[in-house]
């Protein structure tokens, strides 16, 4: 027996009019939450147009529906995923199924390339691709297990079903993030900054994952059931908070020569959909956990996406960049229930262009007020008054254990209120 496939309502007329207005082959995700028992797929979005293909969009292209792939898992808050993919083509099931096969394996190879959490042991690791004949409208379901190179279709029950995520769980939480990464010393080596961050989130996320989660202010065990997800047809918000105890170092493990450092400090809202299925205070934590690394790890994605530069002029001074992060602000996916997807908001931009990228990625029409940026505020850089004269601390100060001390030159520090801040500092070539 294969996997089966709980599908909400809305997705069925979201296809049937894709079916309508083909032009060629049509591909796009279908995105919802894996359990052990089933899986739910609540929304679907089709690719962008690529109007450089060369074609004209006439063939599939692997790596664009990857990207929009990679770009959507962004956008989607802890309980959602990309669960796999769909193509609309008059080509029969079988010859689509090569077609569908080597783009569910890039699809997820690109997105858990950008995933810093470990993959527990009860990961579901099929992958659901859906072949739709415009012309009959009959579909054809199948799995790929992603985790084997060499998995064979599967076949599965595609079933849907109204409302489905009407009773879904929202578990919610606010965390503070405090982050010290050290750059090399050599400045020509700046360019790896990347891989500098992404190494010292792995170790920020190992933490996170060791955290203590309290669900309303209690440890609750691990095969519990949360009550929210007892009550049909009732919404429910859950309130949650992690506890981290920060990892033993002693001074030589922070004390190094660098080139700067890259300082990311605020706080951020997690937000996880559960399945009203029994759901268990295991997965709950989980996802929770999941969430609030992917959406600091996104932020300073971004970052990174728009390189910091040293000009001439700077080199072998103090400097320091700071930059705020992107804010968290949420859309409602308004035809299921209490679903919401995300964007991240620079300081320059304004609603209209969350609005535009919704459409575009999610093919969601959202208005200015359906958007909500309350959970988060722009993070406010402050300077401190301090200067290149001031003199630099005593060699045998007491160092801070929590702190790279070798890089502790008075320079302008970045303050986040209710958001994430990032302040990048160069020293003087050695």
């Amino acid at each position: 027996m294969g996997r089966s496939y709980i599908v909400e309502d809305d997705v069925e007329g979201y296809l049937s009019r894709l079916c309508s207005l083909l032009a060629g082959p049509v591909t796009g995700l279908l995105i919802g939450q894996s359990t052990v028992q089933r899986d739910f797929v609540v929304m679907t979005t089709r690719t962008p147009q690529n109007d450089e293909s060369a074609d004209g969009g006439k063939s599939v292209d692997k790596e664009w529906v990857s990207e929009h792939a990679r770009q959507v898992s962004r956008m989607l808050p802890g309980g959602l995923s990309v669960l796999g993919v769909f193509i609309i083509s008059e080509s029969d099931a079988k010859d689509t199924l090569t077609t569908l096969r080597q783009l569910v394996f890039s699809v997820e190879n690109l997105i858990s390339s950008e995933r810093l959490w470990t993959p527990a042991d009860d990961d579901v690791t099929d992958c659901v691709t859906l072949h739709v004949n415009p012309k009959t409208r009959k579909t054809v379901c199948r799995t790929f297990d992603v985790k084997d190179p060499k998995s064979v279709a599967k076949p599965a029950d595609w079933k849907y079903q109204s409302g489905v995520c009407s009773s879904w769980a929202t578990v919610s939480c606010c965390l503070s993030v405090d982050l010290m990464v050290p750059l090399p010393e050599n400045m020509a080596f700046t360019r790896n900054m990347n891989d500098c961050l992404k190494e010292e989130l792995k170790v920020w996320a190992q933490q996170i994952e060791r955290g203590v989660c309290l669900i309303d202010g209690k440890k609750l065990p691990e095969d519990s059931e949360l009550k929210a997800g007892q009550k049909k047809n009732v919404r429910q918000t859950i309130s949650a908070q992690l506890l981290i105890t920060p990892d033993v170092q002693t001074a030589a493990d922070v004390v190094q020569r660098c080139g700067g450092c890259v300082s990311v400090r605020g706080a951020i809202h997690s937000r996880v959909f559960l399945h009203s299925n029994k759901p268990k205070a295991k997965l709950a934590e989980k996802l929770l956990k999941r969430d609030i690394v992917s959406t600091v790890a996104t932020r300073v994605q971004m970052l990174l996406e728009e390189p910091q530069k040293q000009t001439e002029e700077n080199k072998g001074r103090k400097q320091t960049e700071q930059t705020c992060l992107p804010r968290r602000v949420f859309c409602p996916v308004k035809s299921s229930g209490p679903l919401s997807v995300c964007d991240y908001q620079f300081s320059d931009e304004g609603l209209s262009e969350m609005i535009d990228r919704f459409k575009e990625m999610l093919d969601m029409d959202a208005a200015e007020e359906d958007l909500d940026a309350t959970r988060e505020i722009i993070a406010e850089v402050v300077e401190s008054e301090a200067t290149e004269e001031e003199e630099p601390a005593e060699e045998n100060e007491m160092l801070d254990p929590w702190r790279n001390n070798y890089i502790g030159v008075a320079m302008a520090t970045a303050v986040a209120l209710l958001a994430l801040a990032a302040s990048i500092v160069y020293l003087s070539d050695v």
